[in-house]
């Protein structure tokens, strides 16, 4: 059965504007978010993963800008919004786990009155005792006693503030959720509860789910596909078995071959990539991943390649696998 697309990104660019010149933060970005599905985004720190997805939602502030592209959200453009649409949008559509919560939480408010503000703004008929009891559920699903609603954030540990912020992303049942590296302030054992939680909340209400993150091992725990950014470009992007069993893009295969794993074995060398990424105020021309390329041709410095299907749902971005003018016929 065809897969049902939710969002639908096309040509999107952000660059930030700085006083040594603009910063393409992402470039000419293409790829599709289904219906239901967990989609993992990986890559370098500083590859424009958290701006992309700040992006979907137009939270790009100055001096950035989204500069080009359309992002269609069942078949609307948002672009298109005005600041009416888009409040409504945010929380009822689509909305954002962040990264910090101790920046993202108002310090002099409390828990309850966190999550009934996101209910009473996006519904105002809502009672405060009807939001007050969504409120409670919403908690007690995410493992935390409903005790803790009167307490501040300060009161919380570090892994039950994340959970108080992904409460805060899910409350309204938005179709989409955007979650920026949401596990990094969890221990091991709470990150994988949250992971269970996620993935239970995705298959009762079929909500789809961006899940930003250096952590490979979650997205192979948890993602459906996987897409790889380097240097503001989308790379691959596919299942996310086929990918690990074979990724296409250098990059990628060189990202996975970084990664240590229960096999590895300690008289070994961990695999580090050459390099360093590209200063992105003077990206190197063609490919920007060609300068730390091990399969570098001299097309690769000359011409950017095209993101392709080299199988069905399988994109890359690179020449290795498409028709180039040093290539023999």
């Amino acid at each position: 059965m065809a897969k049902k697309v939710l969002a639908s990104i096309k040509d999107l660019s952000v660059t930030y504007h700085t006083r040594i010149g603009p910063v393409s933060a992402v470039d000419h970005v293409s790829f599709d978010i289904y219906k239901g599905e967990i989609l993992g985004l990986v890559g370098e720190s500083g590859c424009g993963k958290s701006t992309l997805g700040k992006a979907l939602l137009r939270m790009i502030d100055p001096p950035g800008e989204i500069s080009s592209g359309e992002i269609l959200f069942d078949g609307e453009n948002i672009m298109d919004y005005d600041d009416k649409r888009l409040r409504d949008f945010r929380g009822r559509k689509a909305s954002m786990i962040f990264q910090d919560p101790m920046t993202s939480l108002n310090p002099v408010q409390r828990i309850d009155d966190h999550l009934i503000e996101a209910i009473k703004v996006h519904e105002p008929q809502t009672n405060r005792e009807a939001a007050l009891t969504r409120s409670k559920t919403m908690i007690e699903r995410l493992g935390i006693g409903i005790n803790r609603l009167i307490s501040y954030p300060h009161q919380l540990s570090g892994g039950m503030r994340q959970r108080v912020m992904t409460g805060i992303g899910l409350i309204l049942n938005a179709d989409l959720i955007v979650a920026d590296e949401a596990t990094t302030s969890l221990d091991v054992i709470v990150e994988a509860k949250l992971a269970d939680q996620l993935r239970e909340i995705r298959d009762e209400f079929g909500v789809s789910l961006l899940m930003i993150t250096h952590n490979i091992a979650l997205v192979a725990e948890m993602a459906d596909r996987i897409a790889v950014m380097y240097a503001g470009h989308m790379i691959e992007i596919g299942d996310i078995y086929k990918v690990f069993e074979n990724p296409k893009h250098p990059y990628t295969q060189g990202l996975l071959a970084s990664v240590p794993n229960i096999r590895f074995d300690e008289q070994e060398q961990l695999y580090k990539m050459p390099g360093e990424p590209p200063n992105l105020t003077h990206p190197p021309k063609g490919c920007r991943f060609h300068p730390r390329c091990p399969h570098a041709m001299p097309i690769c410095s000359e011409q950017e390649p095209n993101l392709i299907e080299v199988e069905k749902d399988w994109m890359v971005h690179c020449w290795l696998y498409q028709d180039h003018p040093t290539r023999e016929s």
